[in-house]
């Protein structure tokens, strides 16, 4: 699965107590070649390397190691490389499995628990800028998932909608001597209702900023009819049609979501400015991971690509370099940065994922202070 499929409800299942073990693995790939060349052997290796810890872990009974080892080796065999993206995370119980591609990296683990380690999954959403975007007309709706990584048509709450089709009637043309526009008919409004209805149950389900694409009458009367336009973050005034390809359709949002990145940008920075002035705020991996685990933190600011390998002593984080290895206590931790967005999240506070360099006199991470 891909980042976008996260929903709430999906993440509250896989932080859900199951029995054990839980087996989650993650790993850096790599998306072209001749890099990927190595990423089937570094999982064939993790593979292992979970066979043995299964085999060694005297909690685990014959029946749940033999169950575990199949479902990993059904997730192994389909894991495609030719989607591969910045890391593979796999998921494996005695009654399933999942495969994530992400687009954020992640080290390499494997590990045996009572739950599936979802921190890599949420830090990767987080950064994904996730948006929904709606293609319209009076005769048919289409949702498309966006990322960072583009857009992908959505096949749930009904979309793709199309609308009733009615032949012409001629005893209206005969009596009025005209046909109903397209827009004023009662069809097209009943038909923008259900679109209407089924868009905010995926807002409600999973809320993301939305953008609308279509005819100024479609979004006009889509206005007028229901209640989830009045969301979008952008408009774009192009008629769309069922056939619209995602290339298409990207091209046109192109300015609209750059606006909206440049804006949304533009107000991190305004709130961390005013922070900084009132000393409200904080700096540095030690310092937000501090205010995140008292849950002082409304905002963290965390740039796209960092990533940083820590021991924690006292309470404390010091950097220890990429050379270091995990160790047996866990004071040693390669994604602290994933669990600390991941931390963020769960206490409420706002996470946003910033340009590189753009927090370069911060520690490349910093927060705005509740208190």
């Amino acid at each position: 699965m891909d980042t976008d499929a996260l929903t709430p409800g999906l993440l509250q299942e896989l932080r859900a107590t199951r029995p054990y073990p839980a087996l989650s693995l993650t790993m850096p790939t790599h998306r072209r070649a001749p890099d990927n060349a190595q990423d089937a052997v570094r999982l064939r290796n993790l593979v292992a390397e979970a066979g043995n810890r299964l085999d060694a872990d005297p909690r685990v009974t014959h029946e749940a190691r033999a169950a575990v080892k199949a479902q990993l080796d059904r997730a192994v065999a389909e894991v495609d490389q030719r989607r591969a993206l910045e890391s593979l995370v796999i998921f494996a119980d005695a009654d399933e499995y999942q495969i994530w591609q992400l687009p954020r990296t992640a080290p390499e683990r494997v590990v045996l628990s009572d739950s599936y380690l979802t921190r890599n999954l949420v830090a990767a959403k987080a950064g994904a800028q996730l948006f929904w975007v709606l293609s319209l007309s009076a005769e048919h709706a289409s949702l498309f998932s966006g990322t960072s990584e583009g857009l992908r048509p959505e096949h749930r709450n009904g979309f793709p909608l199309t609308a009733p089709h009615e032949e012409p009637n001629p005893q209206r043309k005969e009596q009025i001597g005209d046909t109903p526009s397209t827009y004023s008919s009662e069809d097209a409004r009943n038909f923008l209702r259900s679109v209407d209805e089924q868009l905010r149950a995926v807002l409600a389900a999973d809320p993301r900023p939305l953008f609308l694409v279509g005819l100024a009458p479609a979004l006009s009367l889509l206005d007028e009819v229901g209640e989830s336009a009045k969301q979008a973050v952008g408009r774009v005034a192009k008629g769309t049609t069922a056939d619209t390809t995602t290339p298409e359709l990207l091209k046109e949002l192109g300015p609209a979501l750059e606006d909206w990145r440049e804006k949304t940008a533009s107000r991190i920075r305004g709130r961390l400015d005013k922070a900084h002035s009132s000393r409200s705020f904080a700096g540095g991996l030690d310092e937000v991971w501090l205010a995140v685990r008292e849950g002082r933190a409304g905002l963290v600011a965390v740039e796209e690509h960092f990533d940083e390998t820590v021991r924690i002593t006292d309470g404390h984080l010091e950097p220890v370099g990429t050379e270091a290895t995990p160790s047996e206590d866990g004071q040693i931790r390669e994604d602290i940065v994933d669990e600390l967005v991941e931390a963020a999240l769960d206490k409420g506070c706002e996470v946003a994922v910033v340009a590189d360099d753009s927090l370069a006199h911060h520690g490349r991470l910093a927060a705005v202070l509740r208190f």
